[in-house]
């Protein structure tokens, strides 16, 4: 996006030039799936989409937030004196969340922002959105008002904004994977300790190929705090006999062992998800250390399998996507990414035959679903940061 275009949107609404420009980035996630929250690995890594902000102190006691995506809403001010309030079920309670936990943590802000923002990410595609909304409010604060707040300590703020004030029970693994994000690398996290591993992501031939059901999923809306409540009951029921503090403790052995203590299917489906996808994680990194991307791709593809039967969080759009794909010349592995219930899926991809598996997915997906999908192929890309003052 040209900094022009902000510079026009930030001017055509607040009547002033920016004095700043900022950047936060969408995530994918190459393997590792709904294991953040149960003290597993994951494997993210930033993208060039993302959001963008045009920014400028306006001296008075509120901040004023526009957002080109959302122009029907028109400018939403929210006074200094009223971080405080409860959320409104709009686009800007992520940023009301933000600058609520930092005040929370002992942040001032001596006079309010406009904030013009405009983002690439498809809305509720499952590139984490709301999470780039949140670091980059992060970002801006920190920036304008000399915070000097550290990165990780925002990435678990971020964390707090969604589990404390939007009501979604997520893990770190998206705020993570964004403020951390780092240009041509993933990073292997291992979220019980928070010691995490940074790799170059070197894919030989092959790229990242983003594909977008333009099925729209809201995570309060959606099964995932269900989800996270099946894990949690079943590791009460191994912790009758097992001292562990999360899922992410077990290996397969073991867990094969002990499973007998859950006793009910369906809790044994959440949990196996949750322990093998954690094994699968560490193997996917260490195969793409190593550079056998085959394996890598196989085991890419074996998380998607899981997500499908034993998480249960795909459904018709993502599956058709991620099967269509695998059927393919040239794809090492594809699988659903996010939270599931739609939003996007990856496969990766030799590069000379991009042109050729969008056209057949495509065409596939078109006849399958009834609406087209859409493609992107992603840039793996730096986390938040100031773009420049304005000229």
């Amino acid at each position: 996006m040209e900094i022009t275009e902000l510079t026009q949107g930030f001017t055509a609404q607040f009547h002033a030039t920016p004095e700043q420009y900022f950047f936060a980035p969408g995530r994918i996630n190459l393997i590792g799936e709904h294991t953040d929250y149960n003290g597993g690995h994951v494997f993210p890594c930033a993208i060039s989409l993302g959001t963008y902000a045009a920014v400028r102190s306006n001296g008075s006691a509120s901040f004023n937030f526009y957002s080109a995506n959302f122009p029907a809403d028109g400018i939403l001010r929210v006074p200094l004196s009223d971080l405080d309030r409860p959320r409104v079920h709009k686009w800007v309670d992520y940023a009301v969340g933000m600058l609520q936990v930092l005040a929370q943590n002992g942040a001032t802000f001596g006079q309010g922002l406009d904030v013009y923002i405009q983002g690439d990410l498809p809305d509720g595609a499952g590139l984490s959105s709301s999470a780039s909304l949140e670091m980059l409010i992060g970002e801006i604060a920190n920036d304008m008002y000399g915070l000097d707040v550290p990165m990780l300590t925002r990435v678990h703020y971020g964390q707090t904004v969604e589990n404390d004030y939007i009501g979604v029970n997520s893990g770190i693994m998206d705020q993570f994977a964004i403020g951390m994000g780092q240009a041509n690398s993933a990073t292997l996290l291992d979220t019980n300790t928070m010691e995490y591993e940074r790799l170059p992501l070197d894919l030989g031939e092959n790229e990242i190929l983003i594909m977008n059901t333009k099925k729209q999923r809201q995570l309060t809306d959606s099964k995932y705090n269900e989800r996270r409540s099946e894990c949690d009951s079943a590791l009460a029921k191994l912790q009758t006999e097992l001292d562990i503090t999360s899922l992410g403790d077990l290996d397969a052995s073991k867990f094969d062992e002990y499973s007998y203590l859950i006793g009910d299917g369906t809790l044994l489906k959440r949990a196996r998800h949750a322990v093998l996808e954690n094994q699968r994680t560490i193997r996917a990194a260490a195969a793409l250390k190593s550079g056998d991307l085959a394996t890598f791709g196989h085991l890419v593809s074996a998380s998607g399998v899981s997500l499908q039967y034993d998480y249960e969080v795909t459904g018709l759009e993502l599956d058709t996507l991620v099967h269509s794909a695998l059927q393919q010349k040239g794809v090492l592995g594809a699988r659903m990414i996010g939270a599931g219930f739609g939003g996007c899926a990856i496969a990766l991809v030799d590069r000379t035959q991009v042109a050729a598996v969008i056209a057949a997915v495509g065409k596939e997906y078109a006849a399958v679903v009834g609406h087209p999908a859409e493609f992107y192929r992603a840039e793996i890309a730096d986390g938040p940061r100031a773009l420049g003052a304005q000229a």
